[in-house]
């Protein structure tokens, strides 16, 4: 994962949201489970920092790479990051509130700019979801 935005959400997912430890099988079989919580929420907290830290072009281009990273529809992507905000149970445990704040805004006007990008490029046709 190059990119700090798909650092993030891959290690969010590493995280059990019951108990807030993390866990990786391969990590904890070489070395501890704890060293390996450890070592997971170290890299999910550098991720967070890095993504804030990115500009908003930054974040717009790491949102499209991630999005075109998983081959989905970008009509179905658009829809349900605008509705369910993923990015927002991303955010590492612990994090100040005004700083998950600020990430998450930055990462609506993204998804807005990228959104209006797509939209603005792509046949109607192509860029909408498949019908039922």
């Amino acid at each position: 994962m190059p990119v700090p935005l798909g650092k993030l959400i891959y290690l969010a997912g590493l995280r059990d949201y019951n108990t807030g430890m993390y866990h990786h099988d391969g990590l904890a079989s070489r070395y501890s489970e704890e060293a390996a919580c450890e070592a997971l929420a170290d890299c999910h907290r550098q991720a967070f920092r890095d993504l804030l830290s990115s500009s908003l072009e930054e974040t717009v281009q790491q949102l499209e790479s991630y999005m075109t990273g998983l081959g989905t529809n970008p009509g179905e992507f658009f829809s349900t990051w605008n509705s369910l905000k993923p990015y927002q149970v991303a955010v590492p445990a612990g994090t100040d509130p005004l700083l998950a704040e600020f990430l998450s805004s930055n990462l609506k006007v993204a998804l807005a700019i990228l959104e209006s990008r797509f939209q603005a490029h792509m046949p109607a046709e192509r860029f909408a979801s498949p019908r039922p």
